[in-house]
């Protein structure tokens, strides 16, 4: 194994074993009375979708100041710069991550699952996607940390989703 898979296989291990402790600990401290209906329960996901699209947003915020501030201010003279780069790479994968989380707090929610965990899963994924950026600006090889714990983050979801259908 070399020193690069490494550096991203314990920085993965590390964004997995936060993400379900951060997981463990918030889900009880962010519980509350949940809405019995569809409509409310896939109302309060989408609310706190509507939260962790922060990261997101700020990505996509720092992407155009620094154009706006730069020669790269015409995106086809390929003028930008590292930090520039690596800004929209962040942009593009926390688009995936997105979706993917969106989708699987939409199938906690309508499957009937505690609300909490979609309320700990937003506040994780904020983070876990701040910690993807930052790493990938000190190395992209430190992404993995944040990388991890979005991806199986919304796998988690979507296998409780699976599990609360299949158990009913």
């Amino acid at each position: 194994m070399t020193r690069a898979q490494r550096v991203v296989g314990i920085g993965a291990l590390g964004g997995i074993l936060s993400m379900c402790a951060s997981l463990a600990l918030l889900t009880p401290a962010l519980s509350a009375a949940d809405p019995s209906d569809m409509a409310g329960r896939l109302a309060v996901a989408l609310r706190w979708d509507a939260l962790a699209i922060l990261p997101l947003f700020l990505a996509i915020g720092a992407v155009g100041n620094a154009r706006f501030a730069s020669e790269a201010i015409d995106p086809t003279a390929g003028r930008e710069s590292r930090a520039m780069l690596i800004n929209g790479r962040v942009v593009d994968n926390t688009v995936q991550q997105y979706l993917l989380f969106i989708a699987a707090t939409l199938a906690v929610a309508a499957s009937g699952g505690d609300l909490a965990v979609v309320r700990a899963a937003a506040l994780i994924f904020i983070v876990a996607r701040f910690a993807f950026w930052i790493g990938y600006r000190i190395d992209p090889l430190y992404r993995a940390f944040g990388m991890s714990a979005t991806m199986y983050l919304s796998l988690s979801l979507f296998g409780y989703a699976i599990w609360l259908n299949v158990r009913s």
